[in-house]
């Protein structure tokens, strides 16, 4: 099953979702629509709120409050965005000027501050305490996650450990809450709920993973911003750690110097040269594909479904993508 595909069959829940996402960002504030809607329409995935609509429709969900779930984990995923870019000092995301980069930090960190309030409101109207005990939760590892990866920028001895605990917090756990939310919102039982979690947590980490190898193995056309950016902001992740734990010791020294000043851009090719020689690239992916196999594994609890195989496929595709 292709991309399109998938889309084409949760294309009637993505549309209300849609709806939902236009009506809350509604605001007397001129500003916050305008920004709000520059950052929410500027050509993401919408990969969260599409697995919670393919995970509630593959258990048989019969109300439609996975369409306001959808909305309330694309908001929250969107206010880290607009906080991201600011901490990053980002330009360019997906190819477009970020919110920071047309309308100045400030407006995009309070309008930020919106989105995740204006998504704690849409909790609320769900009326159901285990729904805001899991989405509270999840904001607050995401909120601990960035700070772990502030910690992390210009250290180079950061370890695997370390990373795989960033990427957990930071990009996996709101898969996680997308898909296990599924579940709570369904009624099922724990071994439901868990397979669904686990299957958000795997993919979650899957995507990031890929996002990390693509970003020395990507073009920069089709990324949307620059091959490097990572090593330009001193930020050390697998390809590099790997790189550092297998390469020579004066490549690790160079690697590490690198990380350290955060100047890695002129000496980008010499970078990607160690990656290559030390087979990171090649690691990289490969753990990427094997949480990929780990999410699919988590989904044979469930009854089989056009659903449950967009799910399987949209595993794979995360690792099979060049943006």
């Amino acid at each position: 099953m292709q991309l399109e595909e998938i889309k084409a069959l949760t294309n009637k829940d993505m549309l209300a979702v849609n709806q939902v996402i236009a009506q809350q960002l509604e605001s007397d504030v001129s500003l916050i629509q305008q920004l709000g809607f520059y950052i929410v329409n500027s050509g993401g995935k919408r990969i969260r709120p599409l697995i919670t609509t393919l995970a509630a429709r593959a258990l048989n969900c019969q109300n439609d409050k996975h369409i306001t779930l959808a909305a309330i984990i694309e908001f929250i995923h969107t206010a880290t965005l607009l906080h991201d870019d600011v901490v990053d000092e980002s330009d360019k995301r997906r190819g477009r000027d970020t919110a920071n980069a047309l309308f100045g930090n400030s407006a995009s960190v309070l309008v930020g501050d919106f989105l995740y309030t204006r998504s704690f409101q849409m909790m609320v109207s769900l009326d159901e305490m285990r729904v805001m005990q899991i989405l509270s939760d999840a904001t607050n590892v995401i909120a601990e996650g960035e700070v772990m990866q502030l910690m992390n920028c210009n250290e180079p001895d950061t370890n695997e450990k370390m990373y795989m605990d960033v990427i957990y917090c930071k990009t996996a756990k709101l898969f996680e809450a997308a898909t296990r939310l599924a579940a709570v919102l369904g009624g099922f039982d724990e071994k439901v709920e868990k397979a669904l979690a686990d299957y958000g947590c795997y993919l979650g980490t899957a995507f990031q993973l890929m996002d990390d190898w693509l970003d020395y193995a990507g073009e920069s056309e089709q990324l949307g911003k620059n091959v490097g950016d990572d090593l330009a902001e001193g930020k050390p992740t697998l390809p590099l750690i790997h790189a550092i734990q297998n390469g020579s010791d004066e490549q690790a020294e160079l690697l590490k110097k690198i990380i350290s000043e955060g100047n890695g851009l002129p000496y980008l090719q010499e970078v990607l040269a160690i990656i290559q020689q030390t087979k990171s690239l090649d690691y990289t992916l490969a753990q990427a594909e094997k949480h990929a196999k780990m999410a699919v594994d988590a989904l044979q609890v469930i009854a089989d479904s056009e659903h449950k195989s967009a799910l399987e496929a949209l595993a794979w595709l995360a690792v099979k993508r060049n943006s």
